[in-house]
């Protein structure tokens, strides 16, 4: 299964949210690979310090050219593909795209970042009639606050009236989230001493990749 994490603004949680459930997916088992087209390399970053999961395999230097053959190679060797894109709009944004089973749009909880999410949702409608096929996508709201504020709420309500589909879990604002990218590893290998409430971002973590199974089951099963 490929899921690409798109939206057409830089500082939306992407490359977080990326890693975070392609390291919950191997926390479960699973091979993943993780394809990094973003310009920053993040997740190429991450792959290089410690603790990385064994069943997890970074590819970076992707080209507009590549990325196409890169995701169906992925593919062939592992049942869970994550795909980081650059945060503008790009030939390479429609190749990885054209090959998505899931596309998540990352969005934060302010007005300015959801009329950049429902860009995306736009540009992926556009996509499915060039590709003909459906491609099926899903807001995820990130960096929220624990407690969940009016803002979210109208925003929340505003995606669904248009149709759009909204994940419930929402990714909150938390320092573990950080932290895996400054010592590597997962969630799991952070040290408590070092990191607050890792606990809490499990939690999180877990609902999110369940969420994310389990669209992907109905996906297989419709």
């Amino acid at each position: 299964m490929v899921i690409v994490f798109a939206v057409p603004k830089g500082g939306a949680g992407k490359s977080t949210s990326a890693l975070v459930l392609a390291c919950e997916l191997a926390g479960l088992g699973a091979n993943v690979t993780i394809i990094d087209a973003d310009p920053n390399k993040p997740l190429q970053a991450w792959g290089k310090r410690p603790n990385k999961p064994e069943n997890v395999t970074v590819k970076a230097d992707i080209t507009e050219s590549t990325i196409i053959d890169v995701i169906e190679e992925a593919s062939r060797r592992a049942p869970f593909v994550i795909v980081d894109l650059e945060g503008t709009a790009s030939a390479m944004v429609t190749h990885a795209i054209s090959r998505a089973d899931l596309i998540i749009v990352p969005s934060q909880g302010s007005q300015l970042d959801a009329a950049e999410a429902v860009k995306a949702i736009k540009t992926i409608a556009n996509y499915e009639k060039t590709f003909r096929r459906k491609m099926p996508c899903a807001v995820l709201f990130t960096r929220t606050s624990a407690i969940q504020t009016r803002d979210l709420r109208d925003i929340e309500a505003q995606f669904k009236k248009a149709g759009v589909r909204v994940l419930q879990t929402k990714m909150v604002e938390r320092a573990a989230f950080r932290a895996i990218f400054s010592y590597g590893g997962t969630l799991s290998t952070l040290d408590p001493v070092l990191v607050s409430n890792i606990p809490a971002a499990k939690a999180n973590a877990k609902s999110f990749a369940g969420e994310v199974v389990a669209m992907l089951k109905q996906q297989e099963a419709a």
